[in-house]
């Protein structure tokens, strides 16, 4: 046993903080992440404002809403000054992505074109949920191998995400990168799952069954919105 450093020692630069502060966090991540993902299905009932949509204006804050608590959860795990550079990257990219999808969106409900849909559903989804992906790397990471939640939490994180990035990777069509993300996390969850990256297990292990579900369902990956469950 590791005897107790004497008073006024400082512990050491790699040693997590104790305690579990970091779980709010992350339910607070998820949450945002459930609710801004689906601001344009959620909100669309208040109409437009002008030739924007009031949900495009609501969906300013979703960078901001997904990025801080995650950003806190990473402090409150005491993550390495590498995993702060990992979640700097993904969120720059989160940011850029997720500016170029608003804006090319908001556009195409206006005026469509072939260039307004290149920049809002192949640029602006791939870049804003590749830099997601990232950000989540950077929580796995950080806090995977942390003692495993008791209670209700697991599973609410699980389902709300898992959720989320499911229908996002279908109306966004990204679903192939998709399972190939939820698949490396499914294995990521499967390494740790004595320790908190169960989560990951649980969260993304469905997301591929349903994805691959859908696709083999359909022929292939048309949107929800196109086929009318949207």
């Amino acid at each position: 046993m590791r005897a107790p450093a004497a008073p006024g020692t400082p512990s050491a630069p790699d040693a997590p903080p104790s305690g579990s502060a970091y779980l709010p966090w992350l339910l607070v991540t998820a949450i945002a992440y459930a609710l801004t993902h689906h601001i344009g299905f959620g909100l669309a009932w208040l109409g437009n404002a002008g030739e924007t949509r009031w949900a495009d204006w609501v969906d300013l804050i979703t960078p901001y809403a997904v990025l801080l608590p995650a950003a806190a959860a990473l402090r409150a795990g005491g993550a390495a000054p590498r995993l702060w550079i990992l979640y700097l990257a993904g969120a720059l990219t989160y940011v850029e992505g997720h500016g170029i999808h608003l804006a090319a969106n908001s556009v195409s409900n206006a005026e469509p074109s072939d260039l307004v849909h290149l920049w809002d559903e192949v640029v602006g989804h791939y870049v804003w949920y590749g830099g997601l992906a990232v950000v989540f790397a950077a929580l796995g990471a950080a806090l995977a191998r942390r003692p495993p939640a008791r209670g209700p939490l697991p599973a609410l994180l699980s389902l709300i995400t898992g959720v989320t990035f499911t229908t996002n990777a279908l109306e966004g069509g990204t679903a192939v990168a998709g399972i190939a993300v939820a698949a490396a996390f499914t294995a990521w969850g499967w390494r740790t799952r004595g320790s908190l990256g169960r989560v990951m297990i649980y969260t993304f292990a469905p997301a591929v069954v349903l994805l691959i579900a859908y696709g083999i369902m359909h022929g292939g990956f048309p949107e929800p919105s196109d086929i009318g469950w949207v």
